[in-house]
C-alpha cells in the first residue's frame, strides 16, 4: 500500500512527494523509482516537516509512527484500520485534537465511485426501506499481510460502509476459522443487526482462488448490487413493489422487473482519497473518514473476532456500536 500511496501522491497536480520514510530497502526502492528523498526514520522527517504525512505501515506500528507525527502537529492520514487496539486508536484521535490537526483513516472503499452513486440513490429513497446489506470481500491468501486477520485487514472496508449506509449495530454474531495463516484468522462470516432494523450479512475470506469484492443492498423497490473492482452499480428492480408505489404504502411481495446499470465515471479511489485528504489539510473541506469514524469500525472488528471466537452474539454497546 505504501508503494500506491507513493505513486498517487506524486502522480497528483495537487501534491508532491518529499519523501519516503522506511528503513527498508523496499522504501528505498520505491524512492528511487518515483525521484524523491529516501529516510530511514521519522525523526528525520521531523528535521523538516511536510505538510502531510500517509502512515502504511503494519497495523502494530500505526500508533507509534501515526503518534509522534501528530505530536509533530504533521496531518495524518493513516491506513486502516486506525490501529491494533482501541486505547490505541483513542490516543491517536486525542493527540490529534490537541494538535488541532486533521487525522484521517484510509477506508477508501468511501471513494469508490460506484459506491457514491450507491450512497446518493439511497438518500434519495430509490429503494423505499432497506432490509438488508450483504458484503462479499474473498480473495486468495495475500503475502503482504502478516500481523493481522481477515477481520480487521479486509472487513473494515465493509463494516464502515455498512456503518455510513444503516447506522450504528446493536448485536453482532460471528464465526472465524484459520486455514492458512499462521496466526489469525482467514475466514470470517458475520451477521449483524442494525438500530435501523436493518440486517447485514459479511462474508471475508484469503481462501477463494478468485478476488470477489462485492456489495448488494436489498430493499421494497429492488436490490442495488456494487462491484467495487468494475466500479459498477446495478438495479434488480422489484416489479409488483414499483407498480403499486407509491399508492399503498405497504410491501406487498416481489416479482423480478427491469435490470438497470447505471453508467458511471471510474476514478481511481486511492487518488481520490488523497485529492479528498489534501483539502482537509487546507481546510477546505472536513475530513471524510474521520478518527471517531475510524475507532467504531475498529471496535466492531474486534468484536467480531470475539463473537466467532467464543461463539455467541456480542451485544455491543453504545460506546462499542
Amino acid at each position: 500500500m505504501g508503494r500506491l500511496h507513493a505513486r498517487v501522491v506524486g502522480e497528483s497536480d495537487e501534491t508532491a512527494l518529499v519523501a519516503v520514510v522506511d528503513a527498508s530497502e523496499n522504501g528505498e526502492r520505491v524512492a528511487r523509482e518515483r525521484g524523491t528523498r529516501h529516510l530511514a526514520t521519522i525523526e528525520a522527517l521531523l528535521e523538516d516537516p511536510p505538510d502531510f504525512a500517509i502512515v502504511s505501515v503494519p497495523t502494530r506500528e500505526h500508533a507509534a509512527v501515526a503518534g509522534a507525527l501528530l505530536e509533530a502537529r504533521v496531518p495524518v492520514l493513516v491506513e486502516k484500520p486506525i490501529a491494533a487496539t482501541v486505547d490505541e486508536a483513542i490516543e491517536l484521535i486525542e493527540s490529534a485534537a490537541a494538535a488541532r490537526v486533521p487525522l484521517a483513516v484510509g477506508h477508501v472503499e468511501r471513494f469508490n465511485p460506484a459506491v457514491q452513486e450507491l450512497q446518493a440513490r439511497l438518500a434519495e429513497q430509490q429503494l423505499g426501506r432497506v432490509f438488508q446489506i450483504h458484503a462479499r470481500r474473498l480473495s486468495p491468501f495475500p503475502s503482504r499481510v502478516g500481523d493481522t486477520g481477515v477481520a480487521l485487514d479486509l472487513a473494515t472496508h465493509d463494516l464502515d460502509l455498512m456503518c455510513a449506509l444503516a447506522g450504528d449495530p446493536v448485536r453482532i454474531s460471528a464465526e472465524t476459522d484459520q486455514k492458512a495463516h499462521r496466526t489469525n484468522e482467514d475466514l470470517l462470516a458475520a451477521v449483524l443487526r442494525f438500530r435501523s432494523g436493518v440486517v447485514g450479512v459479511l462474508e471475508v475470506n484469503w481462501l477463494t482462488p478468485t478476488k470477489v469484492r462485492q456489495l448488494s443492498v436489498t430493499g421494497e423497490r429492488g436490490m442495488f448490487v456494487v462491484d467495487y473492482l468494475e466500479q459498477h452499480l446495478t438495479l434488480y428492480e422489484n416489479a409488483r413493489e414499483s407498480e403499486r408505489w407509491p399508492a399503498l404504502d405497504v410491501f406487498d411481495g416481489v416479482t423480478e422487473g427491469n435490470v438497470i446499470r447505471y453508467a458511471i465515471r471510474r476514478e481511481e479511489p486511492l487518488r481520490a482519497q488523497l485529492d479528498s485528504f489534501a483539502r482537509a489539510v487546507r481546510g477546505t473541506e472536513a475530513v471524510a473518514v474521520s478518527g471517531d469514524q475510524g475507532l467504531r469500525v475498529l471496535r466492531l472488528a474486534l468484536a467480531t473476532v470475539e463473537a466467532g471466537a467464543a461463539g455467541r452474539t456480542v451485544e455491543l454497546e453504545p460506546e462499542r456500536a
